[in-house]
């Protein structure tokens, strides 16, 4: 057993690996604790929170009690994830789950999964900088974001949502959309991207409006109620997700913001 300051890890990796994910989740909290200062109050909740850390992937799926095709994991009290030791970054998947179990035992969110998701994705694929998670600069190692060249978006919605490349907003906002184990990269591209529009576009135009959405639980009428029109919205986040995919499709100065896809 690890123990940092708020998390027991159980753990199967080296101490170093170890280490290495401790000090991830502990930058989480610390991001996830300002990022909603004003919805979690003072009082910080007993007791740390439950972690179990695989050395390996092959380990992770011999144990593993959720979905055939998950790579990590919350149940709770417990995120289960692996250390992805041939990645770049090797935690993002304990990250994504750790913020899960910040939802639910942390901030009591009781979010629809597009939302729950979409906050997992939204700090699980942030850039954590010298101990720093910093809340939406992106990661191009982490997940979703290695999938945003296999989105293939034309540039015509209509057509998009006719050739089942894109889930309309309204299904993801209901969980009406196809069946998520055929679709499954599509929807967490859509689930990260979603939330990353509500908090970043027009510098934020509806971030205020957005976290009181994630206090009213994300249903489609509070979403109209706090954001806007279902069709009008749909039509600016389409154009920003595109926005994002000619950015990570560039070439940087200094170093690479995009990875290719992984199947």
């Amino acid at each position: 057993m690890f123990e940092t300051e708020h998390y027991a890890i159980a753990t199967t990796a080296t101490p170093e690996q170890t280490q290495a994910i401790g000090a991830a989740v502990e930058s989480l909290h610390r991001a996830y604790s300002d990022f909603f200062a004003n919805t979690l109050g003072a009082e910080p909740k007993p007791g740390r929170l439950q972690l179990r850390l695989y050395r390996n992937r092959s380990e992770f799926v011999a144990h593993n009690r959720s979905l055939p095709w998950a790579e990590a994991y919350y149940r709770a009290p417990i995120c289960h994830a692996y250390y992805a030791g041939s990645g770049q970054n090797p935690y993002h998947w304990m990250v994504h789950e750790a913020t899960h179990q910040l939802n639910h035992e942390v901030a009591g969110f009781k979010n629809r999964r597009w939302m729950n998701e979409g906050l997992a994705t939204y700090f699980g694929a942030s850039r954590i900088d010298d101990g720093r998670l910093r809340p939406g600069t992106v990661d191009p190692t982490a997940y979703p974001i290695w999938w945003l060249s296999r989105t293939r978006l034309s540039g015509d919605l209509r057509r998009d949502i006719e050739q089942r490349r894109w889930i309309p907003l309204r299904d993801l906002l209901a969980d009406t959309g196809p069946e998520i184990g055929r679709y499954l990269n599509l929807y967490y591209v859509e689930y990260w991207s979603l939330s990353h529009f509500l908090f970043h576009y027009r510098g934020g135009q509806y971030a205020q409006g957005y976290r009181a959405l994630i206090r009213d639980g994300g249903s489609p009428e509070a979403f109209e109620r706090r954001i806007g029109p279902i069709e009008h919205v749909q039509e600016e986040w389409y154009g920003y997700l595109r926005d994002k995919q000619a950015e990570a499709a560039a070439p940087a100065q200094d170093e690479a913001w995009f990875v290719p896809a992984r199947g």
